[in-house]
């Protein structure tokens, strides 16, 4: 015997999960994730600030920063951000006089050669130490900040009802 119910108010329910799914996923993943990569930034900004020599005009820890992947986002629908240094890491003929400097710290495109080393110079790495002595600390920050956005998703959900 096949017994039919009707159930009202599901489609306001689903609705309000989808919400809540979008909330933590998208608004509190992406501040969730801005603060890990912070952590590997500061690492990275410190770890940078001592190898930079203080007599010349460029600083390359000014420079550096973390950025929203849009790219990876608008592509794959994953959530990204990315830690390096402004500019890029182009070396081509000198600018031109009187162009503006790429970043606060001045034009730094350099770093790649300080980072990797060149036949005539050993590698300084900064960038990738703070990846490697900070990615617990980073994990741990994403886990404790997408943690809390899913506790306050679940408490405006409930405030909902």
């Amino acid at each position: 015997m096949a017994t039919q119910v009707r159930m009202t108010g599901v489609d306001e329910l689903v609705a309000r999960l989808e919400s809540v799914k979008y909330d933590v996923k998208y608004k509190g993943g992406r501040f969730a994730l801005r603060k890990a990569a912070q952590v590997v930034r500061d690492a990275a900004k410190s770890n940078a600030q001592g190898i930079d020599d203080p007599e010349t005009a460029s600083a390359i820890y000014k420079n550096i920063t973390e950025r929203w992947g849009s790219k990876t986002f608008k592509r794959t629908g994953d959530l990204s951000f990315r830690v390096g240094v402004l500019g890029g890491a182009r070396i081509t003929k000198k600018a031109p006089k009187g162009s503006q400097p790429v970043g606060p710290g001045g034009d730094t495109r350099y770093w790649a050669y300080v980072e990797f080393g060149t036949e005539r110079s050993r590698a300084q790495p900064f960038m990738q130490r703070a990846l490697q002595q900070n990615a617990q600390a980073a994990t741990d920050m994403f886990i404790r900040q997408y943690s809390i956005a899913i506790d306050r998703a679940l408490k405006k959900a409930a405030k909902v009802r």
